[in-house]
């Protein structure tokens, strides 16, 4: 998965925001105005208070306030370690789409294998 990590690389030139442990970035049901690149740290991703994935390094999430009309959040997310965290609104998100294609495919990418990983775990839970 080494193609995450130069997918957040592209966020390194923006806003780096640091987390401590058990400190939430942003919570179910909040106004989002942009996405999150994980430099460094785990980040818990938690729907109605259950972890549902953790993700690490070079992993991208939030992005549904972005894409989405109603900018709302879907899920929690909690800094599970000290974290540093690039934050790229939708501007900046545009911007690097038009510039940088790759950087759209790769994101679609991380989505996709983490909603695989998702449905494969749904199955085994049935």
């Amino acid at each position: 998965m080494s193609y995450l990590i130069d997918t957040v690389k592209i966020f390194e030139t923006g806003k780096v925001q640091t987390y401590g442990p058990g400190e939430v970035i942003f919570q179910t049901g909040e106004q989002g105005t942009g996405m999150y690149g994980i430099l460094a740290g785990e980040v818990e991703m938690q729907v109605d208070g259950q972890t549902v994935e953790t993700l690490t390094s070079g992993n991208v999430f939030g992005i549904g306030a972005i894409v989405h009309p109603d900018h709302l959040r879907a899920s929690t997310a909690i800094a599970k370690t000290n974290c540093q965290l690039a934050y790229m609104d939708r501007e900046h998100f545009l911007f690097a789409v038009q510039q940088t294609p790759m950087f759209a495919l790769e994101v679609m990418r991380s989505y996709s294998d983490r909603f695989r990983h998702l449905k494969a775990a749904t199955v085994k839970a049935s």
